[in-house]
């Protein structure tokens, strides 16, 4: 009876014990799988809506979870590549780029997981079979693959200002393609419409990009992409010969002149007192007629600016001044302008590598995370394009998914909304823009790391009070102080270090 009693004890401690561990993260539970990307938080319940609907799917086939998490714009640039070097195992797929994200530079900190062909093979097979040889290879380094090129969507993400025909009108202004016009627009702006700014912008948040903007336009010149010295790239080649590094930021007399316009629109007062400080949504204020620019690239003209202006300010007929219209210095975007990695700590990149071949390559998936409920959020027209329902805004109801490294031109309906005018102006681009012409090459800053650093800090001090015209002393004052804090920093140093690696790169390519 007692060893009966024993027993049956025994099996009862069995039994709890299997409830107890079976219950603390037993295999039936689903893997959260979450994807970092760029982007402010939603605003609304869409992109939750649409989320749910992946889930319904890729819970019952995949045991996982998707989720998102966001980097917003406010200091984005630093939180991003925080995010990717203090080992956070709580995200697992990536957005990153080679030009705008510095994807080499985060490979060499070790913030990507390294793929092989076998794992992609396995895990992303339709990915690996849509991406052709030449393209993995730009994405391959050491022998490993660390990101997946965005190699079949079409873009074009040259940067430049919008602005509104009607405004430019009152003043009898009908075009802008330099930036003395768009002086003249300003000056327009600032007459005629007392409750708006004529550029009300960010200025933290745009930094040096007037100043490149500028010298792309007055110059032959093109920065390296990938090479950044903190957030800005001032090192330049000229598009005849690319393996020779100049600096405009450095030598000339473009940045003077950028900078004595740029002091003046100050003095005019054409951006807030305090645009360095200032954190408002300032595309927004141009939808409600508070102010007479924005600034961002081709897509966004054409696929939101442009539309959202045409609904909320009927008439504005918002045109697109981009940088190097004057001279037709403009580049085709990267392959690896977008791209998807997966994080050095995730703790299931097998799993996050299956998520992105739904997400890529499933065109109920992909549909649901670009655009959400068809019906709801969208419908397709009898020509094929993409609709949206009477009263809707996107100002209020559009997703943040924001996808940017996996978009399939095949599954991308034209939105009837976007501006009529965007083939032509793609075609218009095509006719002339050039290929970056070192999509390889990724400069190792490993032996001037501390200079680049120093060069960096110098950068952020002098570069945005440069763009903005808040300077001490004369332009060419302001000018010289920033270039002698660039030799001090180690300037020559790193020129010297991307030159030796650029004549080894030509040689070997």
């Amino acid at each position: 009876m007692k060893k009966c009693k024993v027993f049956v004890m025994f099996i009862v401690l069995v039994i709890t014990a299997a409830v107890f561990f079976g219950g603390c993260g037993g295999s039936d539970r689903p893997t959260r799988i979450t994807m970092l990307v760029l982007g402010n938080r939603p605003t609304n319940d869409r992109t939750a809506v649409a989320i749910r609907a992946i889930n319904e799917r890729l819970i019952p086939e995949l045991n996982v979870e998707f989720a998102i998490r966001h980097i917003e714009w406010t200091d984005w640039q630093t939180r991003y590549q925080l995010a990717l070097a203090s080992g956070d195992s709580s995200f697992d797929l990536v957005i990153t780029a080679t030009d705008w994200l510095f994807a080499w530079e985060i490979v060499r900190r070790g913030g990507f997981y390294p793929l092989t062909p076998e794992m992609l093979q396995q895990n992303a097979p339709r990915t690996w079979a849509e991406v052709v040889p030449a393209h993995w290879d730009l994405c391959t380094q050491d022998g490993y693959i660390w990101f997946i090129p965005e190699d079949q969507f079409t873009q074009f993400t040259n940067h430049g200002f919008y602005w509104r025909l009607d405004w430019a009108r009152e003043g009898g202004l009908e075009q802008i393609t330099t930036f003395e016009e768009l002086e003249t627009y300003f000056d327009i702006v600032k007459a005629n419409q007392p409750q708006a700014f004529p550029w009300d912008v960010d200025g933290a948040a745009i930094g040096s990009v007037p100043l490149t903007g500028y010298i792309t336009g007055k110059t032959n010149l093109q920065a390296y992409i990938g090479i950044a010295t903190g957030n800005s790239a001032i090192f330049f080649y000229d598009v005849d010969d690319p393996y020779t590094v100049v600096s405009p930021f450095m030598e000339g007399q473009e940045l003077i002149d950028a900078v004595r316009m740029f002091e003046r629109w100050n003095t005019k007062g054409f951006w807030r007192e305090d645009v360095l400080n200032y954190r408002g949504l300032t595309r927004d204020l141009m939808y409600a007629g508070l102010s007479g620019a924005d600034q961002h690239h081709t897509m966004t003209y054409y696929s939101i600016v442009r539309p959202e202006m045409d609904q909320q300010q009927p008439g504005s007929e918002v045109q697109f001044f981009y940088f190097g219209m004057e001279n037709n210095n403009v580049n085709r975007d990267l392959l690896t302008h977008g791209a998807m990695a997966v994080n050095a700590a995730s703790r299931n990149p097998e799993l996050a590598l299956q998520v992105y071949d739904y997400l890529r390559n499933d065109q109920e998936i992909y549909m649901l995370l670009n655009y959400g409920i068809e019906g709801v959020d969208y419908y397709i027209n009898a020509e094929g394009n993409l609709g949206r329902p009477e009263g809707w805004d996107a100002s209020r109801m559009a997703l943040a998914t924001n996808f940017w490294g996996g978009r399939m031109d095949k599954f991308e309906p034209f939105n009837e909304l976007w501006y009529a005018g965007a083939h032509d102006l793609i075609a218009h681009l095509n006719s002339f823009a050039r290929e970056y012409p070192l999509e390889k090459f990724a400069f190792d800053n490993t032996r001037v790391s501390a200079e680049v650093a120093a060069v960096g800090d110098v950068c952020a001090s002098h570069l945005g009070l440069m763009a903005f015209g808040k300077i001490r002393g004369t332009p060419e004052e302001a000018v010289a102080n920033f270039r002698r804090d660039l030799q001090a920093a180690g300037y020559e140093r790193i020129k010297d270090e991307i030159q030796r690696q650029l004549d080894i790169f030509r040689a070997e390519n």
